[in-house]
């Protein structure tokens, strides 16, 4: 099972932070290196260009990255969990067949808000069907893990202000989600996923009263290479999250500003 951020993990904040103070420092470790044209918004627009062979498998890919974070808005919105569901498949089934994603520009801002508004879009237009929606009619049906999505929103904060902020909090949760299984997925490859599975809990430097002494110990290691490893960790965390945030945006100054938005999101 990879490895899932709850809503109330306080350390979050500080993953962000050591993200940004390090690039503001001109840190190169960090930056993440050059900037990809295949892992920005041209991944998107590629995605709604029908000529395109990928463009299929770009699209599910990303709806499969971001279903959550419209279900848990839709749930907020006062419907059941299977009225989510049903409304959530629906969605993303016209957003697969009717090509939304060719709606999309980096000029109207980024895609993270661009998914919200035609999540809107979508509800104001189905709100007042009497009949609950057909998982998605003869349209194609993504493969979403609901049961998992509702154990996950059990967990969400119930003096949330709005939809409209759960929504932004686990678009936020989402991206670190990913950067943190795509670091274990390097450390397994390395062959010391251990090592991840033990120190992902100091990552942020928040060892919940265990010393690096004694984690150490149970990885024999010495407590010098632990710290080493720990640094390693988070700088390459940096460079990950930087990537994968870069996927949904135009241009890679708005690195930066995004990844203080997310901050923002859940420490708000």
């Amino acid at each position: 099972m990879p490895y899932s951020l709850t809503a109330d993990s306080a350390e979050l904040p500080d993953i962000l932070a050591r993200t940004l103070i390090a690039s503001q420092k001109g840190d190169r470790e960090v930056s993440g290196g050059g900037w990809s044209s295949t892992t920005h918004w041209s991944l998107i627009l590629e995605a709604g260009d029908s000529r395109d062979s990928r463009s299929k498998e770009a699209l599910e890919t990303l709806c499969q990255r971001y279903w959550y974070p419209v279900y848990a808005y839709i749930r907020s919105r006062g419907n059941s969990r299977d009225q989510a569901e049903d409304l959530t498949q629906g969605f993303f089934a016209q957003f697969l067949e009717k090509g939304y994603i060719k709606q999309a520009s980096a000029d109207r801002g980024r895609f993270r808000s661009f998914l919200l508004v035609a999540v809107k879009n979508y509800l104001a237009n189905e709100w007042d069907r009497q009949q609950a929606l057909k998982r998605g009619g003869g349209a194609k049906v993504l493969s979403l893990d609901f049961e998992q999505a509702d154990g996950r929103y059990s967990l969400e904060p119930v003096d949330t202000t709005s939809p409209a902020e759960l929504y932004e909090r686990r678009w936020a949760l989402t991206q670190l989600d990913r950067t943190l299984d795509e670091l274990r997925k390097e450390m397994r490859s390395a062959g010391v996923e251990q090592r991840f599975e033990r120190l992902k809990e100091v990552l942020t430097g928040d060892s919940s009263g265990t010393s690096y002494r004694e984690i150490a110990e149970e990885l024999e290691m010495s407590e010098s290479a632990v710290k080493v490893t720990v640094h390693r960790m988070r700088r390459r965390f940096g460079e990950l999250l930087r990537e994968l945030v870069g996927e949904t945006l135009d241009k890679p100054e708005e690195v930066d500003s995004e990844i203080r938005y997310l901050f923002a999101s859940i420490s708000g």
